[in-house]
């Protein structure tokens, strides 16, 4: 169901969500899906469609940045921070979105949450599970994480800033300077081993520092020769994919939805398992490393 509409006081416009959730089920994990750059609350459907074909609630907020911002509008300098306020205020209003969606109600398990994203998307994300912004000064701006988020799949995540930037990232994306070390809550890192970025003067292993440098990212999915749409999770709204492969995006809903049922309590069995099914493969699509 999209669009659904929910309070965003301050924000200047009300935060649009799309909801994709089983038809049938009772006790159902949510997920909050953030979008990249440019992207809506549209894409990334076939991901959402998977996990909820699996029985969990996928909500999917269009933040500002997608919304035709002016450079001078006095939000844009704060749109990164804009986005977490748009994932929190989606957990703020679950009995909203609950009462909207037909069906829904009493349907939600609200001690069951997890977020995901995919590039900005992932930095957003990463944020309720405790990563930082740093400031200019060098030190760790504010924690944003959230209590109510058990866990994170981030698909994606863009690296350390300062050095490792390029002259145009640092010119405009100061916000991209993450700080993992208070990044606790259980997370799955995806990567793509052939993703060059422009935002970086490093090569593709800038998307394994959340892996290296937080103690809560206990995992990481290398996609071999993926680049940054990781063979298309986007879906079809978005044709920008540089690297278009089925069984890659496969390989990323199954291995994130075997992620989110361990690490919410529901399968103990389901991530092991995707472990070992990926180490066995005679021609693997990727590797998984642990800690």
């Amino acid at each position: 169901m999209r669009p659904v509409t929910l309070p965003a006081p301050g924000r200047g416009q009300d935060l649009q969500v799309r909801v994709t959730a089983p038809t049938t089920g009772s006790g159902m994990p949510v997920v909050v899906l953030s979008h990249g750059a440019t992207l809506t609350m549209d894409d990334y459907a076939p991901l959402a469609a998977h996990w909820a074909a699996h029985g969990f609630i996928v909500v999917q907020p269009t933040h500002l940045d997608s919304l035709g911002l002016a450079p001078d509008d006095p939000r844009t300098p704060r749109v990164w921070r804009i986005r977490t306020d748009d994932l929190t205020g989606v957990l703020d209003h679950l009995d909203t979105i609950e009462a909207e969606v037909p069906g829904l109600v009493g349907r939600i398990d609200h001690d069951r949450v997890a977020v995901a994203g995919h590039s900005w998307g992932a930095q957003s994300a990463s944020t309720l599970v405790g990563a930082r912004v740093v400031d200019a000064d060098g030190t760790p701006g504010e924690s944003m994480a959230d209590p109510r988020v058990r866990a994170a799949v981030l698909l994606c995540l863009p690296g350390t800033g300062g050095d490792d930037l390029s002259p145009p990232a640092a010119q405009h994306f100061p916000f991209m300077s993450p700080d993992f070390s208070e990044l606790k809550a259980p997370s799955l890192i995806v990567a793509g081993d052939r993703d060059q970025s422009p935002l970086t003067v490093r090569g593709p292993d800038w998307f394994t520092d959340g892996y290296r440098l937080s103690p809560g990212a206990t995992d990481l999915l290398t996609l071999f020769g993926a680049e940054h749409g990781l063979g298309g999770i986007q879906g079809s709204n978005d044709t920008r994919t540089t690297d278009e492969n089925p069984e890659r995006v496969a390989l990323v809903q199954q291995a994130t939805l075997a992620y989110l049922r361990t690490s919410l309590g529901l399968d103990a069995q389901a991530w092991p398992a995707a472990r070992e099914a990926l180490t066995a493969a005679a021609e693997p699509l990727g590797r998984i490393d642990s800690k």
